[in-house]
């Protein structure tokens, strides 16, 4: 069921993205630095919308690699404690056996 929503959601997104293509493909002259390039309004937004995913994905790639590193040691360190109890359980049933 979940699958079959999420394929109709992105069936319903992608025919506002093609029917709002098709209205706006007014070309429009973009300026910048270096020179101004003309292209379809609608092609303008999907590329600024794109730059901005990408650099937003940068932006967080350095905390997730922080945050992975952090669960290794973090496993590590529960591995260690882990081996420490198992240690303490046993000899506190060899003594309490004896």
């Amino acid at each position: 069921m979940k699958r079959i929503v999420l394929l109709l959601f992105f069936l319903v997104v992608l025919a506002v993205g093609l029917s709002f293509a098709v209205i706006n493909i007014e070309p429009v002259r973009v300026n910048y630095y270096l020179g101004s390039v003309e292209m379809p309004l609608a092609l303008l937004i999907v590329l600024s919308i794109a730059v901005g995913g990408v650099l937003g994905v940068l932006a967080t790639l350095g905390k997730i690699v922080g945050a992975r590193g952090e669960a290794v040691r973090l496993r590590r360190s529960l591995n260690g404690v882990q081996k420490e109890l198992d240690a303490l359980r046993s000899a506190s049933q060899v003594s309490s056996g004896s």
